[in-house]
């Protein structure tokens, strides 16, 4: 489980995150949704571990941020919006990368393997000839090479085909529900947060997207 207890962030003076509460359970997806500015992407840079809370608690499975930070590392699998990639490598050779540097030693074949499970079938191809959703759909899988608990994705499927953010939606469901992963994810598309969200947190003092949430039948909790 993930615990996050009135945190705050602020730079300088500037309070970005006040009172931040909220709970993900395993087997969950929860979506995190609020207007550009509201601090979306900084609560996930800081229960990334990118960034450090200026005040609060967070615990992931009984582990304290401000004591275990190097063990609660290895749970964790963050995927920011930029695509960060090797474009000239092939697939399979950002693979070989990424995993001499994971916390977790996986094979070629077990990397490959999350590529097909994610319909990403462009193995020996170089990231610079793939669509855009193959190129997110890598950025995910990578991510995931370590085996982490809780995933966290900001905006993963920003500017690409219909097809591929069902596939990724998909796929996502299927990690949290069989696997028992806590996945946090923000879109600004709503069709994405209500398909694909158990729960939904509101960030930010503008209520238009909780109004509009709520007004499909949705239960959305506000934080902050």
């Amino acid at each position: 489980m993930l615990q996050v207890s009135s945190l705050e962030k602020r730079f300088h003076k500037h309070k970005i995150l006040e009172d931040v509460n909220l709970q993900v359970n395993r087997g969950e997806v929860v979506g995190l949704v609020g207007e550009n500015g509201a601090g979306k992407s900084t609560l996930l840079e800081i229960l990334a571990t990118v960034l450090p809370q200026s005040n609060g608690s967070i615990i992931l499975e009984e582990k304290s941020y401000t004591t275990d930070i190097k063990n609660i590392r290895r749970l964790i699998g963050y995927v920011p919006q930029e695509i960060s990639l090797w474009e000239e490598f092939t697939v399979a050779e950002n693979f070989s990368f990424f995993e001499k540097l994971s916390w977790k030693r996986k094979s070629l074949e077990e990397c490959k393997q999350l590529c097909l499970d994610m319909q990403l079938n462009k193995w020996d191809e170089p990231v610079e000839s793939l669509s855009g959703g193959m190129k997110r759909k890598l950025n995910l899988a990578i991510s995931l090479i370590h085996d982490p608990i809780l995933i966290l994705l900001d905006e993963p499927t920003v500017g690409i085909d219909m097809k591929s953010k069902e596939e990724i939606g998909n796929y996502l469901v299927n990690l949290a529900k069989n696997e028992g992963k806590m996945i946090i994810y923000t879109s600004h598309d709503m069709t994405e947060i209500t398909s694909f969200c158990d729960r939904i947190y509101c960030l930010g003092k503008d209520p238009f997207y909780s109004n509009l949430l709520q007004s499909k039948g949705l239960t959305v909790e506000e934080l902050g």
